[in-house]
């Protein structure tokens, strides 16, 4: 160790806090501040007679939806639940990303009540469990939940009222369901009579979003929002991501996920064109249909991305076409000639042929992945969020970007290292802690985590370790949950091995585990091989030699007490939730 670095770790502090980050777009940002769903409105019905949500029908005709006419369905939305007593009250959104969910999120936001957005993919039973749990009032849901939702309440249970977006006949048979069009009429109604109109906020700080963590760990608490968490993110996103009135994104995540929905309210700031793609077997013809500018994605999508490009090479038998268009691209930048459409306008039209920006978040993302795509000339952006913090936290500046880094803190807030050791990298590394207008109001009936959650001098407790360098600029190295203390005392974060099991073309999934072995506890990868990558006749027994011999090369790269000892082969996928994230505690 350099005399440097052990002056550093003499005289490191507890903890480490970023300088305010000012950040200096080279571009003018195009949007307005908000302060509340009022406010948010009265932008939306700004944008007038743009084109603000394209989406399909069941029978795959496409519509276009002005802002104007946006903003004509929230306001009756709003008055149709005021008229029916559940203005301020709890009210559940369930099924996909439609106009229906999006205006009556901002329509339940708006009457002052509690929006919770749930998680679709979940059995019918816990959904009810999770709303019981937090007193829900009413349930807005779509076609698919039909049948399945007023049956499986408790005869004592808080929910009073259901409003399917598309009913049968059979579901309007429950005395306490009411079509929601209905309800959306009764409020058209008192709109043209005069009788109701919008209302700013009273009070920007009370509960406004009830959200259920993702429980990748085992455990799903419920997250607590204000419209001042909400909407202090929404303006951190518009002043650091690269949008602006002139993009097209396509709506991929799930809506109920805080990070897809807090950058839906960015883009309906920005006045950005949002389409709705409607499945995901669809999505690159969607892709050719929709010709997105931008996209929203976690890390898998990303890599899907990867492979399709790859994989359509090899097949036209363009592998060696591409990795020299590559190599040229690379030169050719490196002084000032950018040919990246020109180069790869074959492989960009497989995703409509404009695609410029990638925001990525959710997991970390393998930095080869930011340089592969900046190449052909799709620009991606990392960032970190977590639900407790609306999620946005950091966010890499397009204009300033350090590929590995998930960038500064956004304005809206600022973060910490609490750690005492200075890491390899020269920082000091800690757990990383996030204080400001973003973070949450606590956990819902949960006073012990909310202790846990909070430092004693008031910052959030992130969870994730990270370090921080001289420019105020993050980087994750993993979860404090995850990490496995070896014999020795030292902490292996698997996060960090994983990346460089990523890199290994034959995996297709890993996660590393630490198994017991006497006194000793060895690191062992537990791996979903790339199918892909192997001949049909291909025995398990060849692949775990393959794969094993990949990782033994791997290892000489790796210091000793992060090399992998064991491998583990498995035939499916890992679990995962809805944001993609392999649930870890189901790891075994």
């Amino acid at each position: 160790m350099s005399k440097e670095k052990e002056l550093l770790e003499e005289q490191a502090p507890v903890k480490q806090t970023q300088k305010k980050i000012i950040y200096r777009p080279k571009t003018e940002r195009k949007y307005e501040r908000v302060h509340d769903a009022y406010d948010l409105c009265r932008i939306i019905a700004k944008h007038g007679d743009k084109v603000g949500i394209c989406y399909f029908d069941k029978e795959r005709k496409l519509h276009e939806l002005s802002f104007i006419r946006f903003y004509n369905r929230i306001v009756r939305t709003a008055a149709g639940l005021t008229a029916m007593g559940y203005a301020g009250k709890k009210i559940a959104l369930l099924g996909e990303t439609s106009v229906a969910w999006l205006a009556s999120y901002l329509a339940i936001l708006v009457t002052g009540g509690v929006a919770i957005p749930m998680d679709k993919e979940l059995e019918i039973s816990s959904i009810v469990g999770l709303l019981e749990s937090v007193d829900a009032d009413a349930i807005i849901y779509s076609d698919h939940f039909n049948g399945k939702l007023a049956g499986a309440v408790s005869k004592d249970s808080s929910l009073s009222l259901f409003l399917p977006i598309d009913p049968d006949e059979e579901e309007l048979k429950n005395p306490n369901t009411v079509a929601y069009r209905a309800m959306r009429e009764r409020g058209k109604q008192l709109v043209e009579a005069g009788e109701f109109q919008l209302s700013p906020i009273e009070n920007r700080e009370k509960m406004a979003e009830m959200l259920f963590t993702s429980g990748t760990t085992g455990t799903s608490k419920c997250v607590m929002l204000s419209q001042k968490n909400i909407f202090a993110v929404v303006n951190s996103a518009a002043e650091t991501v690269d949008f602006g009135p002139d993009d097209v994104v396509v709506s991929v995540l799930p809506v109920h996920h805080t990070y897809e929905l807090a950058v839906l309210l960015a883009e309906f700031d920005y006045g950005v064109r949002t389409c709705i793609n409607d499945s995901l077997t669809r999505v690159l013809k969607n892709f050719q249909i929709f010709k997105p500018t931008g996209l929203v994605l976690v890390p898998l999508f990303v890599y899907t991305m990867y492979k399709k490009i790859w994989a359509e090479a090899r097949k036209k038998g363009q592998e060696k076409k591409l990795r020299l268009g590559l190599s040229a691209s690379h030169a050719l930048r490196a002084i000032g000639i950018d040919k990246r459409r020109a180069l790869f306008a074959e492989v960009l039209n497989a995703f409509g042929g404009r695609l410029e920006k990638i925001i990525c978040g959710g997991a970390a993302l393998n930095p080869k992945m930011i340089e592969f795509f900046s190449d052909i000339g799709i620009n991606i952006y990392e960032g970190f969020g977590i639900t407790e913090c609306a999620p946005l936290t950091f966010v890499t500046p397009y204009y300033a970007q350090k590929i590995g880094s998930v960038g500064p803190a956004v304005p809206c807030c600022q973060g910490r290292i609490d750690g005492e050791c200075v890491g390899a990298h020269g920082y000091i590394e800690g757990e990383i802690q996030i204080k400001g207008d973003n973070v949450m109001l606590g956990y819902y009936n949960n006073p012990e985590a909310n202790e846990a959650a909070f430092t004693e001098d008031g910052w959030f407790r992130t969870g994730d370790m990270g370090y921080m360098d001289n420019d105020g600029y993050f980087y994750i190295t993993g979860r404090l949950k995850s990490v496995i203390v070896l014999e020795n005392g030292k902490n292996i974060f698997p996060e960090e091995i994983e990346e460089y099991l990523a890199d290994i073309e034959e995996i297709g999934e890993a996660v590393v585990v630490g198994r017991q072995n006497g006194s000793a506890v060895n690191l062992v990868a537990i791996i979903y091989p790339n199918r892909e990558k192997f001949s049909e006749d291909t025995s398990d027994e060849d692949i775990y030699s393959i794969i094993n011999d990949k990782i033994h090369q791997m290892n000489k790269r790796l210091p000793t007490h992060k090399q992998i000892k064991g491998i583990e082969l498995r035939d499916e996928e890992f679990e995962k939730t809805t944001s993609k994230k392999i649930k870890r505690h189901l790891v075994k």
